[in-house]
């Protein structure tokens, strides 16, 4: 999608503080930390949300691309031993601000029980 902000920063045409790439992923770090550790997570092909993800014919398989990469980033960040968490907002009223589903992948401190 042209005016996507992920889209763009998967094709290139905005830089990004790259952790990991693949033919289907990309990991940089978020502009926004909450944490020493936040990563964002995104699917190089542009769906908006979960439920849109969920609904396609390829969307397990896409899904499926995302989380495989999940061991490889936190063992880069270095939190795959002391743990991290894994957030994922679906929607305006769930906390979703980019309309291009993604993760957060957040960790480098004790976090507690609040989400964030």
């Amino acid at each position: 999608m042209s005016d996507c902000l992920f889209c763009k920063i998967s094709s290139g045409e905005i830089p990004a503080d790259i952790v990991y790439e693949d033919d289907r992923v990309i990991a940089f770090r978020d502009i926004h930390p909450v944490a020493p550790v936040h990563i964002l997570i995104v699917p190089k092909t542009h769906v908006a949300t979960m439920l849109e993800l969920a609904a396609r014919p390829d969307g397990s398989d896409l899904a499926s691309a995302v989380l495989k990469v999940i061991p490889e980033i936190a063992r880069k960040m270095q939190v795959d031993q002391s743990g991290f968490r894994l957030i994922n907002n679906c929607g305006e009223e769930g906390g979703q601000t980019i309309p291009h589903v993604h993760f957060h992948l957040i960790g480098g401190r004790k976090l507690g029980e609040k989400l964030i």
